[in-house]
């Protein structure tokens, strides 16, 4: 888009001297913080991650970014300055829209463009082709970071980028878990309250309305009491903290490891990405805790997974992930809108709320298969979180999780106001007090689940609730089914994007005929199942595959990962 100046009737600046300005404060700017040498960030599933000392100039540009954005919309948009689940020395930057939700994917190029200019004049040209001003009035972004030491220095690299674009203001939130800077963006465009402090008054209330509805005043139950959180060495061991002190647990004794204040390395051994790929107890476990309800957080808290230690003599857990966090949320969901909509005094509601369960073809086939059981419609996405909360937020009520522990539940506008109404309808005369209490549940979840993000903590305080509104202990819950076993391989190839996919990337479009292969193959195994994708960011392919025994999951990998070797030609020959 040219460039575009509207100014105001009292502005003593013209087009001409304000793009002069424009420019000059760009090249004042941009020239410290050169491109490395042989350095090409790509953007990924949600932004750029590297070595953190590569950083500097990636972060500058996103906050350039981050300010064109909020000039483009007149919202506040977000920064975010994580590496997620990466080792302690990577560093990132994640860009929140207005929505609360990850930038749109049509900008994606353009962050990539930016991150890659290879000179000053370069960036400021493109710059040019999307700047806009709408008078006087002044954009804001915020941004936020986790733990990890280069954070600082990133983050006045940052405020750099966003302060060399006229009309736009950088505001340091502080040290923040990722899904709290989301809330934070979603809030202050919804024009409500959002600062860090309504972030955790929102989930506490919600989270007491909650235990309050319990059935039977929430009875405990053997093995109830006690819930030990893993917090990754990272950001959200230290805000679960803070929560704690503000929520009334009944009963519910909270304890916190891994906070990252005993000496421990942020994602090093410990965290839900290490907990969900090995499937061994994180640092700071053991048999002490067998038997015991466990949790553990990722580095920047927007995922999470449960576990238990089921022998003192073993590491291995018996894990509790996000297929089965899934499963729970959509249960409850279910069985409180089946309570609502029941038909009273002969009259049935008035709203057909359509629910929609949202998975990857990663999601494990025991766990499509259950929830399809329980009557839910249930589709698949291409791998991503963008495209699973996309799809979702096409519902009423939109469930999502991928396996390593990050979703959401999303509640529609009209669905949340017809709710709202439904409850004062409830709330008066003679009602069914059930229907009332399945209303205000409902309405309770809407507001404790993160509506922008996966958030580990506030979806740990909705399993919390839940399992005690269902009387179920974590070992109840995790035999709900059992996951088939799979395999997960890399296949080094010469270009992945010989590999064209279709149908939520379950099916070969291109290579012609290896579609063909794999299924000839698959049907080999009983309930067999695999897929072949191309990697986002790498040369290789990624193949999964599931059957009836681990030993026949693991041939049906390999032999699918010599398909790819043959069809396409290897790379260098090694697969992982």
């Amino acid at each position: 888009m040219p460039l575009s100046l509207t100014l105001s009737p009292q502005t003593n600046f013209t087009p001409s001297t304000m793009e002069e300005e424009q420019r000059s404060l760009l090249l004042s700017t941009a020239s410290r913080f050169p491109l490395p040498q042989g350095f090409k960030p790509s953007y990924g599933t949600a932004g750029f991650r590297a070595e953190a000392s590569l950083l500097p100039s990636t972060l500058y540009r996103m906050g350039i970014l981050g300010a064109l954005r909020a000039l483009k919309t007149q919202s506040v948009i977000g920064i975010m300055i994580t590496a997620s689940h990466n080792q302690v020395s990577d560093n990132g930057v994640k860009i929140v829209d207005p929505t609360g939700g990850m930038l749109s994917q049509d900008w994606e190029p353009f962050a990539d463009s930016l991150a890659n200019a290879p000179t000053a004049d370069c960036l400021i040209q493109l710059i040019s082709e999307k700047i806009e001003r709408c008078g006087e009035k002044k954009v804001e972004v915020l941004v936020g970071r986790d733990t990890r030491p280069s954070g600082p220095s990133l983050l006045e690299a940052t405020k750099l980028g966003i302060g060399s674009i006229i009309g736009a203001v950088a505001i340091d939130v502080g040290v923040l878990t990722t899904p709290q800077l989301h809330w934070m963006v979603r809030a202050s465009n919804c024009s409500t309250r959002a600062a860090e402090f309504d972030y955790f008054e929102q989930l506490s209330m919600s989270f007491r309305c909650l235990m309050d509805l319990i059935p039977g005043g929430g009875e405990s139950i053997e093995g109830f009491h006690k819930l030990v959180v893993d917090g990754a060495n990272g950001v959200g061991g230290e805000k679960l903290l803070v929560l704690k002190e503000m929520l009334n647990l009944k009963g519910l004794e909270l304890e916190v490891r891994n906070t990252g204040s005993g000496g421990g390395v942020l994602n090093e051994g410990v965290g839900a990405d290490f907990v969900q790929k090995e499937k061994v107890v994180p640092s700071g476990f053991g048999s002490q805790d067998v038997g015991i309800r466990c949790a553990s957080l990722d580095g920047d808290a927007d995922r999470f997974v449960y576990f238990i230690v089921p022998s003192k003599n073993s590491d291995k857990i018996e894990l509790v992930d996000g297929d089965k966090i899934l499963s729970l949320f959509a249960i409850f969901i279910k069985e409180q809108l089946s309570i609502l909509m029941k038909k009273t005094n002969g009259a049935g509601n008035d709203y057909q709320c359509r629910i929609g369960v949202v998975q990857t073809a990663y999601a494990n086939g025991a766990s499509t298969d259950y929830l399809k059981q329980l009557g839910l419609e249930v589709v698949l996405t291409p791998t991503g979180v963008k495209h699973l909360h996309e799809k979702a937020a096409q519902y009423d009520i939109g469930i999502y999780f991928e396996a390593n522990g990050h979703g959401t539940v999303l509640f529609s506008e009209p669905f949340l106001h017809w709710l709202e109404a439904k409850n004062d309808e409830l709330s008066s005369g003679a009602q069914d007090p059930e229907q009332r209490n399945a209303a205000l549940r409902l309405l309770a979840v809407s507001k404790l689940i993160n509506q922008a993000i996966g958030d580990a903590i506030s979806g740990i305080l909705l399993v919390e609730a839940i399992l005690r509104h269902m009387k179920w202990s974590i070992h109840r819950w995790s035999e709900l089914y059992h996951d088939l076993p799979s395999k997960q391989l890399k296949v080094k190839v010469v270009d992945r994007t010989a590999v064209v996919t279709a149908n939520a990337e379950t099916e070969v479009v291109k290579p012609t005929g290896l579609q063909e292969a794999i299924n000839a193959e698959t049907a080999k195994y009983s309930k067999g199942r695999c897929f072949i994708r191309p990697s986002g960011t790498e040369d290789v392919i990624r193949v999964y595959a599931e059957a009836s025994t681990q030993d026949e999951a693991n041939t049906l990998a390999n032999s699918v990962a010599n398909l790819a070797d043959k069809f396409l030609g290897l790379g260098g020959g090694s697969k992982s």
